[in-house]
């Protein structure tokens, strides 16, 4: 089994930028999609952003495209979620989640292993 840690969430201004990670360790952490989704208060799981594992083939939710790079480093076990021009409106606990999908270059917005998730506040 995949265990999934994320880091790098804190509070920022408005406009700023942070870059969340996600380090993936366990058994096997070859032929996973890798994805993103954020729970803001009082709302419902959200998904942000997905990563095949070859690392070619991305997906974004149009609330995010444009802003948010999703990439992978795979000697590292570790994707990461570089979040541009942030808003206050992108405040939420952030989570890394993980699927074993094994064809390289697919994704999906379906996952079953999921991290505990990192806090991103951004005040106006």
């Amino acid at each position: 089994q995949v265990q999934l840690v994320e880091s790098g969430g804190g509070l920022v201004q408005a406009g700023d930028s942070l870059r969340l990670s996600c380090a993936a360790s366990g058994r096997t952490v070859s032929g996973y999609v890798t994805g993103w989704f954020r729970r803001a208060p009082g709302k419902e799981r959200e998904f942000v952003a997905a990563i095949s594992w070859s690392g070619v083939v991305t997906d974004y939710a149009d609330s995010v495209k444009g802003r948010f790079t999703i990439s992978r480093d795979r000697p590292k076990n570790t994707v990461y979620l570089q979040m541009n021009t942030l808003t206050p409106e992108d405040t939420a606990v952030y989570s890394c989640a993980a699927r074993p999908i094994y064809l390289v270059h697919a994704t999906t917005r379906e996952f079953d292993i999921w991290g505990q998730g990192t806090q991103v506040t951004v005040s106006s």
